[in-house]
Formats: structure tokens, C-alpha cells, sequence
């Protein structure tokens, strides 16, 4: 695709996962704020827009490491994707990283006591998001899934009782705003992830557990706010009455 300053960010993104990286690079939220043109992104991030756009053919370009054209696949093919791969990575680094976390708070949280704001703001995010999927699971994507085997039988859908899926999506939307905020928060606390020289293997791990999870999170949410909801609700459009 031919990339220009009109295009947005989220989009570009959906056509082709490698430009993820060089939007990252130039500290470019492309899920949970991938809404903008790159001309605005590019203006509120002090950025020059034809570099960028150079930065992203050049990405593009290039043959190795392809990604996975998750815009081709069918809805309920990727909610099952969603769910297996990264609900259950939420779920199970939830666990993983929390004890480490207590214990680096227990063991460093004097001398570094930004480690005690980190450890609040996971806590935060691992309740929040275990009750964010929760509702997916069991509100919007049973109903994305009726949609989709409503499209393969030609039949229409009555109504569904939150009226139209533009409501539930725009509260999984603003609850995916909150997560972006908060790891912004955790990555600046962390020096984008970054231990003290002095720190020990538990803080190294800590942090590099951390960092997995937000770049996780990233095309976790990319993925519902990109592709699949703007997908449910042309859905919705065609097969509901």
C-alpha cells in the first residue's frame, strides 16, 4: 500500500503488522489511540511525517519475518485466536508476574520506591482486564459469533439487548484506553523497562516479564480495536434487523 500523511495509524497497522515496530520505535500508540492520521501523530509527537512514511515503506518492503494477515481471517476465527492465545497469556502472566513483583517491592521498594507505583498500577491493570475479557466472553463476542454464522446461513439477527454492538464495543474501547495509560505509566516508572546496573536477576526478570506483557497487550488490543470491531459492526450493518 502506498502510505500518506491522510492514512491512519490503526489501519496501516491492520494491512501490515510490521509497521507496528517502526511506530513503536517513534513512541506511536497504534492500538489503544490508532484512530489518527499519521499527520497528527506525527504533529503532536514532534515527528517529521516523511521520514516516518519513509521509515514504514521500508518496513514493509522487506521480505523476511512476514506477519500474519489477521485481516483476512474470518471474525470468529480470530475471536478464537483472541481468546486461546491472548486471554489466556493475560490470565496466566497475571500469575506469574505477581509474586515477583511483591517480592522485589519487599526486597528493593525502599531505595527504588518507584517499584511500589509499578507494582500498584499492575495490580490495577490484572483486575481490570480480567474483568474486561470476562465481558467479551461472555457479552460481545458470543454475539460477534451468532453474527458471523448468521453471515454463512444468509439469515438476520434480531437485536441484541445492548441494542446495537457499537455500545459494547465503545466501553471495551475506553476500558483498552485505560490500559494503554497505565502502561505508559509503568514503562516510564521503569525506565522503559530498564533495571539498575546494580539490580538482581529477580529485578531483571520482573521488568523483562513486564515489558512481554505490554508488547503482548499491544496487538492484543490492535486486534479487537483495528480489526475486529470495525469488522463487527459493518456485521452488524448487513445481518442485524
Amino acid at each position: 500500500m502506498g502510505i500518506s500523511k491522510e492514512h491512519i495509524v490503526g489501519e496501516v497497522v491492520a494491512d501490515n503488522y510490521k509497521a507496528a515496530s517502526v511506530f513503536k520505535e517513534n513512541g506511536i500508540d497504534f492500538c489503544c489511540r490508532g484512530n489518527r492520521s499519521i499527520e497528527d501523530v506525527c504533529a503532536s509527537n514532534n515527528l517529521n511525517a516523511d521520514q516516518l512514511i519513509d521509515d514504514l515503506n521500508t518496513a514493509l518492503a522487506t521480505t523476511h519475518g512476514g506477519s500474519e494477515d489477521y485481516k483476512s481471517w474470518p471474525v470468529d476465527l480470530l475471536i478464537d485466536y483472541i481468546e486461546k492465545k491472548h486471554h489466556t497469556y493475560v490470565e496466566s502472566k497475571i500469575a506469574e508476574i505477581k509474586p515477583y513483583l511483591a517480592k522485589i517491592v519487599q526486597v528493593h521498594g525502599d531505595e527504588n520506591p518507584e517499584l511500589r507505583e509499578i507494582e500498584k498500577l499492575f495490580l490495577e491493570s490484572a483486575g481490570d482486564l480480567t474483568l474486561h475479557m470476562k465481558k467479551e466472553e461472555m457479552i460481545l463476542f458470543p454475539f460477534v459469533r451468532k453474527m458471523a454464522d448468521a453471515a454463512k446461513k444468509g439469515n438476520k439477527l434480531d437485536r441484541p439487548h445492548f441494542d446495537t454492538v457499537e455500545n459494547p464495543v465503545a466501553m471495551m474501547r475506553h476500558e483498552h484506553d485505560d490500559e494503554g495509560v497505565r502502561f505508559r505509566k509503568i514503562a516510564a516508572l521503569s525506565d522503559n523497562y530498564q533495571p539498575p546496573a546494580t539490580a538482581c536477576n529477580t529485578y531483571k526478570v520482573t521488568f523483562a516479564l513486564l515489558q512481554e506483557f505490554e508488547n503482548d497487550l499491544h496487538l492484543h488490543i490492535h486486534l479487537e480495536n483495528n480489526i475486529l470491531f470495525p469488522q463487527a459492526i459493518r456485521m452488524e450493518e448487513k445481518w442485524v434487523a
